[in-house]
């Protein structure tokens, strides 16, 4: 019985740990991985122009960012305000990336977590999601 309470209160901790580090975290080396190109290009877009490149930063960035509040899939898990599959129909580019910049309601401002470019790059994205 003793140490099923151990177990028990180790979960806790463990599971507390997690749901404090989870939102808002930044890993800033994600997105610099995935927007390093040897090309001489802007970060984010591909010699030729094209937005493969963009994507992909942009969902590294997410991943490394956004998931734990938002879903794998950007439903939200559930919460229809955490929702950001049809988030471009709702707000605009600027909108998008001024929330990421600076927050709003329960969701921590990734300014300082995030690069400029990162967050333009990430607005861009989930603005084309309608």
């Amino acid at each position: 019985m003793q140490y099923k309470k151990r177990f028990i209160l180790i979960l806790c901790v463990i599971a507390i740990i997690c749901v404090m580090t989870a939102c808002g975290k930044s890993n800033n080396n994600a997105g610099q991985q995935a927007g390093n190109n040897t090309g001489g290009t802007t970060p984010g877009t591909t010699q030729g122009g094209g937005t493969a490149t963009t994507n992909a930063n942009a969902e590294a960035i997410a991943k490394a960012n956004c998931i734990a509040c938002h879903g794998n899939t950007l439903d939200g898990m559930g919460d229809s305000k955490k929702n950001l599959q049809k988030v471009g129909a709702k707000l605009t580019k600027d909108q998008i990336a001024t929330t990421i910049a600076n927050g709003r309601g329960g969701m921590p401002a990734f300014k300082g977590k995030l690069k400029d470019d990162e967050i333009a790059t990430l607005a861009d994205w989930l603005a084309a999601k309608k």
